[in-house]
């Protein structure tokens, strides 16, 4: 029996008919098994090339190989290993399909857990541990899904590669980067991917159920700040203190408040969430349309609706860390402070212009890592597909496009000219609070969640 499902090769987006394909129990079992053992292999990146994703990158190549693929291993440095491999599709004028996950996880102190953050435990339904949602769930739903495909016969219409990456939580220098500029032809082909941070259950005001996809990416500019100073001592009047300037300069961009910037993507979600509540879509071309009538409509959409768009309206930049001194009776020369930049699609000469005149003329400012933003069209076939698995599975539910607060490795993938959609699918209950779940403690995820997002992942992957 054949059902219909959008044709992402068609600009009108027709149905076309699909057999059904199989996700067989062995999978919904594999992807519990696959997430748990992930999570027990310690994958922490602390920083600063101090990383071991190699027994994560073993243990996926094992799975892959039995599945009768040729995954590929690939190191920059001793241990920060990288696996990729191809899934043929029966197409092969057809352009490839992405699909990345990363295996390294950001630290977690056991001390502050309820279970043991390396330990995979299942209880109550619920798989614990440090990259239950960030990211090894992903990886492993990945590997259950074309496993799935091998022991069934399926095989995708495109090309499916597979990249499972080093790094993720850093710099990518020893991932994504790495693998964008040293192995650029293992992506031969690929046109769109898929990876992390959408297609999770948001449960808004009202019974509302949305499934936002990410279609956008504020870009990373982490930054050095240095001010310069006359050093003396600390019981001398010193009006050329490097310590009060830095302090100044970061007091500025703490309370700076940035001016609103409406990207497509975040046009698209508001459009979209303000249907759903039933009212008049707003006229965001519109030069009322200010911050007032910005906070107006959110307030109309419910705080929570309203927190996947309010992150992304505006570029931001917070000061997270201070280096100054040493002594409490000697001015320093200098002192020095670190601050995240998160950046819309189209707003770095602003970004650039506003730090400047908030460093002032004796704080310097630089880029010690620098990412571009991202955005996806959302108007395509392929948004559709997307759409329909999660909607297919969760009736009454409603997938909208939405814009990423922080960014993914589909940065460095869009340098081959990839554009990427954060689609990871889980069905999660009421009173689950995803967010807190990226490096927050008590990382977890809901069994049946890991089975939604198998089969929406099936489901969009064959449409695709």
């Amino acid at each position: 029996m054949a059902e219909s499902v959008v044709d992402p090769t068609d600009p009108l987006a027709r149905p076309r008919a699909l057999p059904q394909a199989g996700i067989d129990d062995r999978a919904l079992l594999e992807v519990v098994d696959f997430t748990s053992d992930l999570i027990r292999l310690d994958t922490t990146n602390r920083g600063a090339g101090r990383g071991h994703e190699r027994p994560a990158a073993e243990y996926v190549a094992e799975r892959l190989a039995d599945a009768g693929l040729e995954p590929v291993l690939l190191e920059k440095a001793r241990g920060r290993a990288n696996v990729v491999a191809r899934v043929p599709g029966t197409d092969p004028t057809a352009d490839a399909l992405l699909l990345h996950g990363h295996l390294d996880v950001v630290p977690a102190d056991p001390a502050e857990w309820t279970v043991h953050p390396f330990s995979g435990e299942v209880r109550d339904g619920v798989v614990w541990g440090r990259g239950a949602i960030d990211m090894k769930n992903m990886d492993a739903m990945l590997l259950a899904v074309v496993r799935a495909w091998s022991r069934t016969g399926v095989r995708p219409r495109r090309d499916v590669v597979l990249a499972f990456t080093a790094d993720e939580e850093d710099s990518a220098e020893f991932g994504a980067a790495y693998l964008v500029d040293q192995h650029a032809d293992l992506f031969e082909g690929c046109t769109e991917g898929l990876s992390e941070a959408g297609g999770f259950t948001v449960h808004a005001d009202g019974g509302l159920r949305l499934y936002p996809v990410a279609a956008g990416e504020r870009g990373t500019a982490w930054l050095r700040l240095t001010a310069r100073g006359r050093a003396g001592h600390g019981s001398k009047i010193n009006r050329e203190n490097a310590v009060s300037r830095l302090a100044a300069a970061v007091h500025r961009i703490a309370e700076h408040r940035w001016p609103l910037r409406l990207t497509d993507t975040v046009r698209a979600s508001l459009t979209a969430l303000a249907e759903l509540r039933g009212l008049t879509p707003p006229d965001l071309d519109d030069p009322g349309f200010d911050d007032a009538a910005l906070d107006a409509l959110l307030d109309r959409l419910g705080p929570v609706a309203a927190a996947l768009v309010a992150p992304t309206v505006r570029n931001s930049a917070n000061p997270t860390a201070l280096d100054a001194g040493g002594k409490v009776n000697v001015i320093p020369g200098a002192a020095r402070a670190l601050v995240d930049g998160r950046v819309l699609p189209g707003g770095e000469a602003e970004f650039n212009a506003t730090l400047d005149a908030l460093t002032g003329p004796h704080v310097d400012w630089d880029y010690y890592h620098r990412e571009i933003p991202l955005e996806a069209p959302v108007d395509t076939a392929t948004f559709a597909v997307l759409r329909e698995a999660i909607e297919h599975f969760d009736p009454g539910a409603h997938a909208v496009p939405y814009c990423m607060s922080g960014g993914t490795d589909a940065k460095h993938f869009a340098r081959l000219g990839v554009l990427g959609y954060g689609f990871s699918p889980l069905r999660l209950p009421p009173g689950y609070d995803y967010a807190a779940m990226f490096h927050g403690v008590d990382e977890r995820v809901p069994v049946d969640a890991l089975h939604f997002g198998v089969r929406v992942l099936n489901r969009a992957l064959l449409a695709l």
